[in-house]
């Protein structure tokens, strides 16, 4: 099965690590992405540019709304995603049980449905 891994961070705790514990941790998320990658579980992963630099966009009554930041104000925010494969839930618990980026925040594990279908000529 795949899962979505939406990794949260509290930026106030990165702020707060003094530069050689960011260096350190930034070191072990580089390493558990490799070891991720090695393993053959990952099938994607990036990190996400700062919530500052995040625009919404929403269509409410067919009018388009678009508001910089991010949808919601929390102390945790959206910072870096793994598309993961696992046996089940509990293997992707596993995995994720190791991601140095779950002591700053947390981690949101969602399996994925079947894949969406884009085929546009699929009406004939």
């Amino acid at each position: 099965m795949q899962y979505l891994c939406l990794a949260y961070q509290d930026q106030a705790k990165l702020d707060a690590l003094s530069a050689s514990a960011y260096d350190a941790i930034v070191s072990e998320i580089r390493y558990y992405g490799e070891e991720l990658r090695q393993s053959g579980h990952v099938i994607a992963a990036s990190s996400l540019q700062s919530v500052q630099v995040a625009t919404t966009i929403r269509i409410q009554n067919g009018q388009l709304s678009i508001s910089d930041g991010p949808f919601a104000e929390t102390a945790e925010q959206l910072g870096e995603f793994y598309l993961i494969e696992a046996r089940d839930l509990n293997d992707a618990i596993r995995l994720v049980s190791q991601m140095p980026l779950a002591r700053l925040g947390c981690v949101e594990v969602r399996p994925l449905k079947e894949p969406l279908k884009w085929d546009v000529d699929e009406r004939g």
